[in-house]
Order: structure tokens, then sequence, then C-alpha cells
């Protein structure tokens, strides 16, 4: 009984974790290599490299990208959950993003939605993007405090 509680416990865990995350096609970033975004480039992600970190997939383009992200895997993880960091910021909505329309600002990534003439990182940018991150940061913490953990 003891070992079902405990395989219950860490299933509801890891599913309220992955709630944090934009996980779109299965993968955070939309499947998307997210080291390669710190080298100025959206790239798309290999099945033969995934890893798993807090419940949820990443693909990666290289093994060396992989290895990478394993050491330091917090460093490369989206803000708010590679979610749209506009929408965050300015609706306090989880939207989707188009995983080549992203930012790298004080060494973290932030991923932005493209799509029907809207690109939301120019608007982030226009729109004072210091001034929207901080919005961003608390409506994130109020969405993420809304999540059983």
């Amino acid at each position: 009984m003891k070992n079902l509680l405990v395989i219950l416990f860490f299933t509801i865990s890891i599913t309220f974790n992955a709630q944090d995350y934009n996980t779109k096609k299965g993968f955070v970033a939309e499947g998307y290599d997210v080291v390669a975004y710190f080298n100025n480039k959206a790239v798309e992600g290999s099945k033969k490299f995934v890893a798993t970190y807090d419940g949820v997939k990443f693909k990666f383009s290289t093994k060396d990208n992989l290895e990478t992200f394993k050491k330091s895997p917090k460093k490369y993880v989206p803000e708010y959950g590679g979610f749209c960091a506009y929408a965050i910021g300015v609706k306090g909505k989880k939207v989707s993003i188009d995983p080549k329309t992203f930012e790298i600002r004080d060494e973290k990534l932030y991923l932005f939605y493209n799509s029907w003439g809207t690109n939301t990182l120019e608007l982030w940018q226009k729109g004072g993007a210091d001034k929207l991150k901080k919005q961003a940061d608390i409506n994130w913490s109020k969405l993420r405090s809304t999540t059983l953990h």
C-alpha cells in the first residue's frame, strides 16, 4: 500500500509540474533545442537526443547539446515554462509559441507567439521588455500558485 501511495504521489506531482510547461508536440519548446538558442539558433531537436527534466521532455540537435543541458538544466529551461513571454506579461495567459521566435535576455531564454501577422517578440521589445518582464514574473508566479504541487 505504501508503494502504491508513493507511485500515486509521484504521478500526480509530474502531472502538475507538466502543467507549468508548454509541451505542445510532447516536448518543451515544441521539440526545439533549448541549448542551441543560446548560440542564437532555433534548431529542431532529434528523437535520438532526449532528456527529461522536472517531469517534462526536451529534445536536442546534438549529443553535445544534450550533455550541456544535463550539466546545468535550469540555465536552459525557457522562462515561463516555454509559454509566450509577451502573453504572460500583458495578459497573464499561457499562449503557445512559434519556436523560431525567441530572445536571449540576461542569459535567459524567452519564447514568443508569431503568427497571423502578430509577432509578440516585436511587441515585447517595443513595449519595454524590462517592464513587461517584471509584470510577466508577477503574473507567472500567480499562474504557478494556482497549480497544486
